[in-house]
């Protein structure tokens, strides 16, 4: 059970990194309205990924 958490967790921040690097790229091109779009899109990625983490580390704290 703890696996399936870590890994949702790192889905997360995989996809949180990725939108990040999008939303760089885009405001460095001048492409402002897409970098908002893709720093919309990692902050929501970020938010999922710290409560799966937290989530994730409550699980493996239950397993011996």
């Amino acid at each position: 059970m703890a696996k399936e958490a870590h890994s949702k967790a790192a889905e997360h921040h995989e996809k949180a990194a990725k939108s990040h690097r999008t939303a760089a790229e885009k405001h460095g091109a001048g492409d402002h309205a897409e970098g908002k779009k893709h720093s919309a899109e990692a902050h929501e990625h970020s938010g999922k990924a710290h409560e799966s983490s937290k989530t994730a580390h409550e699980k493996s704290g239950q397993q011996k």
